[in-house]
């Protein structure tokens, strides 16, 4: 009877004590390298897209309004989501490190529910932005107000914390004892889930009734702020007007599309049904496709944010061209024989 009592404290404890070993990636050299390559290429692109819309949005006064206020937020959320997964994921490739600490693979589930939740909310604040612009563009300044956007914003984030201090705890608070093997190239609910040896079955329904509550209720506000903007948009006598409208909201739409389809399906579904290499390719998708392909999209059908780019591009090109010509010219002066 003691004896099982002390096996079960060993057990117990090891789930604080033990190292994950993230085997998600190939073991083949020659794979392991191109992948490095292809996935650090993609990193750098997407923090250089990212990047450039934050500095474009923020240096460029025509841009401070509502609308690019919420995408700066979520250029940001791009930023940090590949920043969580892809570093360990490329050290792993590299330099074959596929260990994680317990404490490592918990903070990086946490701040990476903590982002996808955020942006799920973002996502849905985007959307109703766009209704009150297109539904009611004479109050939208009244309505938008700066005071109710940094509400907003400060709402979600709060709201994405909470929500990843939740399933952190439930997660993290299982016992590991049978395998440390996470099946995944980073720590992510369903393979964690899959690896406990305790019973998930309480932990999974309240996973999966939080998941179903904020996906859903930010689904419900997407899909009705767009029923609303198509039918505004239909009833539009000027085809300019309608196609400005559905240039300006596609961008969005896209995103939204991209993002919400592969989430949901990551983690509105119990465990039981989790596929390793299915689940590589979809968390791929949002976790670093979407973010590299949110600048692009955004960038590519907006002509604000294009001009904006084009002159960040000419002005970084002037100051570069400027200290050129000064530093030829102080090694010009330094070249002159003194007299």
């Amino acid at each position: 009877m003691v004896s099982t009592m002390n096996d079960k404290t060993q057990r117990g404890n090891l789930s604080t004590g033990t190292e994950f070993v993230l085997v998600g990636l190939s073991d083949a050299p020659e794979v392991r390298f191109l992948l490095f390559v292809l996935f650090l290429i993609t990193y750098l692109a997407t923090m250089a897209g990212n990047i450039s819309i934050l500095v474009a949005i923020n240096t460029n006064a025509h841009l401070h309004n509502p609308m690019y206020f919420f995408l700066g937020n979520l250029s940001l959320l791009d930023i940090l989501c590949p920043t969580i997964t892809v570093p360990k994921m490329l050290e792993a490739l590299l330099l074959e490190n596929k260990v994680i600490s317990f404490h490592g693979c918990m903070f990086q589930l946490f701040f990476l529910i903590d982002v996808v939740g955020t942006e799920i909310f973002l996502l849905a604040v985007m959307a109703y932005d766009r209704y009150v612009a297109i539904c009611h563009p004479l109050q939208y300044t009244n309505i938008m107000s700066t005071k109710l956007c940094a509400h907003l914003a400060t709402g979600i984030w709060v709201a994405g914390l909470l929500n990843s201090l939740l399933h952190t705890s439930l997660i993290f608070t299982l016992s590991f004892c049978d395998s440390n093997q996470v099946d995944q190239y980073y720590c992510d609910i369903p393979p964690m889930l899959a690896l406990s040896c305790s019973s998930t079955y309480s932990r999974e329904l309240v996973i999966l009734t939080v998941a179903g509550a904020i996906g859903g209720s930010a689904f419900v506000v997407t899909l009705v702020s767009y029923i609303y903007i198509l039918w505004a948009i239909l009833c539009m006598n000027s085809s300019e007007s309608r196609h400005k409208a559905f240039c300006t909201c596609g961008s969005h739409l896209t995103a939204v599309c991209l993002f919400y389809g592969t989430t949901i399906f990551t983690y509105a579904r119990p465990s039981s049904t989790y596929l390793p290499n299915q689940d590589r390719i979809v968390s791929m998708l949002y976790g670093i496709l979407t973010p590299l392909l949110n600048p692009i999209i955004y960038s590519l059908r907006n002509k604000e944010i294009k001009c904006a780019l084009r002159r960040m591009i000419t002005q970084v090109r002037t100051t570069l061209t400027r200290q050129e010509h000064h530093s030829r010219s102080l090694t010009h002066c330094g070249a002159q024989p003194a007299v």
